[in-house]
């Protein structure tokens, strides 16, 4: 199997999703280097932070938190770009297990007792093929030891992307678009709800208030990147 596999790599070379540099025999997906500079934020570590700060008298979270900095042309971006657009879930995947080791050691998300994936449309799922926010989600479960619920939050009604739109335009672009079903699966806990990139929080802060309306829910949220000012 190796042989084929040196065979099959002088064609189609392994490259680090990063920074698209060649990787070695013992690296996948990002190369030593890229995952030794990742723009960690540490954010889980501390309750008021820039990502708690961005949803500070708009919705009641209870924690909240990003694992990265995500900035334009950064190498963040980049991973997120490939696992969004060129079908790189190996990203996701990859993340999403580091980003769960650093959480499970926070006491600000030591009662999380369910993981709830920000959902697409069905019709962006179909033309994507996956929804990245519930691959990051899987990801994290095995190491959370924690449920994921991906029939609870769903979303209605397709919309525009948020790229380039203002803070009041993304949240009027989402408002009343997502929807609740299978509410008694989540009654009384703490939700944990997660996203790849938080940018103005607009889309979670509408899924947030949905969730809330659950008898005895709290809500913290987290996501990959946080594109806010650090």
């Amino acid at each position: 199997m190796s042989i084929i596999g040196d065979f099959i790599g002088l064609f189609f070379p392994s490259v680090c999703e990063a920074c698209g540099n060649l990787l070695f025999k013992n690296e996948s997906t990002l190369c030593t280097r890229c995952l030794i500079r990742l723009p960690k934020t540490n954010f889980h570590l501390f309750a008021d932070n820039p990502v708690s700060e961005t949803f500070w008298g708009r919705v009641n979270i209870h924690s909240a938190a990003s694992f990265l900095y995500y900035s334009k042309a950064g190498i963040v971006q980049q991973m997120i770009h490939n696992f969004k657009y060129h079908h790189k879930t190996d990203v996701g995947v990859v993340l999403g297990r580091m980003y769960a080791a650093d959480l499970i050691k926070s006491p600000l998300f030591a009662d999380v007792q369910v993981l709830i994936p920000v959902p697409l449309h069905w019709t962006k799922l179909k033309k994507r093929g996956f929804n990245q926010s519930e691959i990051i989600t899987n990801a994290m479960a095995p190491s959370m030891n924690l449920p994921v619920e991906s029939q609870v939050l769903i979303r209605r009604f397709a919309t525009d992307t948020q790229t380039k739109k203002s803070r009041i335009k993304r949240s009027e672009n989402v408002s009343g678009k997502f929807a609740l079903e299978n509410q008694e699966s989540i009654a009384g806990k703490h939700i944990l709800l997660i996203d790849d990139v938080i940018t103005t929080g607009a889309t979670l802060e509408e899924c947030v208030g949905l969730l809330l309306t659950v008898e005895g829910v709290k809500v913290s949220v987290a996501s990959l990147g946080f594109a806010g000012k650090s």
